[in-house]
């Protein structure tokens, strides 16, 4: 039984709700997290040894473990969210645990971009730690977030196709049930296209995207 265009469109619509819905709640997580990792650290505006101690290991714990055990690990969490383990919305659950550590890495790594001149001068000139961080820091490093919540989203990507394993719905999952379980090799291709399409199409966007920040 080979499968049909409509059940494409669901995967790729399902697909596309969770790394949408994952990416809102994971960059909500992910920012925060990403910023206090550096303000807090030694010598910076607020350091604070003690929440980077705790903060800095947790993160690394949470990016430690793969995803696809994760997924299993939470169930009884994400049944408690969402009243079942299984399906689409269910699935959002361990994507955000799990890509939301990942961005707070990711806009880490851009927020030390920042040359240290930038912030004594903004010190120097009696601005506040949130004024630091809100007119120095992250609009010295758009362009470098925007290039990383891009990385993020194609690793979520990724994780959705994973996430197909335990019924998460998406072409993951089309490409278990209907490419491997029935042998279908057509279906296998085309899934593959697709995600290929996906990837580069996020990929082209934010690149244009940060080109056009860096430009201003």
């Amino acid at each position: 039984m080979e499968v049909s265009s409509e059940q494409i469109w669901q995967a790729v619509y399902q697909t596309l709700y969770m790394v949408g819905v994952s990416l809102v709640f994971a960059t909500l997580i992910g920012l925060p997290l990403g910023i206090l990792l550096v303000v807090t650290r030694k010598g910076h505006i607020l350091e604070n040894q003690a929440i980077f101690s705790i903060l800095n290991p947790i993160i690394n714990v949470l990016r430690s473990v793969p995803f696809i055990i994760l997924l299993v690990a939470i169930i009884p969490f994400t049944r408690l969210l969402v009243g079942t383990s299984i399906g689409t919305t269910a699935a959002i659950v361990p994507l955000v645990i799990y890509t939301g550590p990942y961005i707070a890495r990711l806009i880490e790594n851009s927020l030390l971009e920042v040359n240290a001149g930038i912030i004594e001068a903004a010190e120097a000139m009696g601005a506040t730690p949130m004024q630091i961080i809100f007119r120095f820091l992250i609009p010295e490093t758009l362009g470098s977030l925007v290039l990383s919540i891009t990385t993020a989203t194609i690793g979520l990507i990724g994780a959705t196709a994973m996430a197909g394993a335990v019924g998460g719905g998406g072409i993951g999952d089309l490409a278990i049930t209907y490419g491997y379980q029935r042998f279908s090799t057509i279906t296998i291709v085309a899934t593959v296209i697709i995600l290929v399409v996906l990837v580069q199409g996020i990929q082209s966007l934010g690149n244009r995207l940060a080109r056009k920040i860096r430009r201003k």
